[in-house]
């Protein structure tokens, strides 16, 4: 308990001092923009407002007595800097910009004020839903079939107007499996992005000459 309250009377001092702030972390897909903000709700007085890279260059400078604002050569086209609320947009992500930005308000002292982690990632691709065997007999329909996307897979059934709601994950994509009366939906998603395949179920339930008709419907 003692060890606890130690730590945190650090973390207590830690951010009096120095404005430590919480990471955020943010998906952005590659060639939109973000716009990272500053959650505190008042800030420290200072003469200077920078948000930096990892790679601790300034992004963007802010001079508070002239308001003035410069960025980064490297930035020039594709910053925008608001003057009145400190937040920072950036225009047409790329991946290699992916890392941590941070906010620092310089005066008396330094004080970070917001630090985001960026991550830029591309969009996913549209999943497979391939059919592997079905049959039709009364009114007891059975269709076996795969849902693929990437990395990731589901093999299932479906069976008397349903089948079982699936998930499977690996890293930060997400494939989703369900059903309703009229179509087995197979959804590829990650934080910024996501596609579906579909495959109407009334012309395999009906057509069982070995026949089966582009049943497909892939949506973005």
């Amino acid at each position: 308990m003692a060890v606890d309250n130690l730590l945190l009377l650090f973390l207590f001092l830690l951010t009096f001092k120095t404005g430590f702030s919480a990471e955020i972390s943010v998906f952005v897909q590659t060639g939109d923009s973000v716009q990272l903000d500053i959650q505190t709700q008042k800030l420290p007085e200072f003469d200077l407002l920078s948000w930096r890279n990892d790679k601790s260059e300034n992004v963007v400078k802010y001079i508070s007595e002239t308001k003035g604002v410069k960025p980064l050569n490297s930035y020039k086209d594709r910053v925008d800097f608001n003057d009145t609320t400190f937040s920072l947009t950036l225009k047409n992500m790329q991946k290699t910009d992916s890392g941590l930005y941070t906010a620092i308000a310089s005066g008396d002292s330094e004080n970070n004020i917001a630090t985001y982690r960026v991550s830029v990632i591309d969009a996913v691709e549209a999943p497979v839903l391939t059919v592997n065997s079905n049959w039709f007999s009364g009114n007891f329909c059975t269709v076996n079939f795969t849902c693929r996307a990437h990395d990731l897979m589901i093999n299932s059934s479906y069976q008397n107007n349903r089948c079982i709601a699936q998930e499977v994950t690996s890293q930060i994509n997400t494939l989703n499996l369900n059903c309703s009366e009229e179509s087995i939906i197979c959804n590829h998603s990650n934080p910024v992005s996501w596609k579906k395949d579909r495959i109407n179920i009334a012309p395999l339930c009906v057509n069982n000459k070995g026949i089966w008709p582009d049943t497909h419907t892939h949506t973005i």
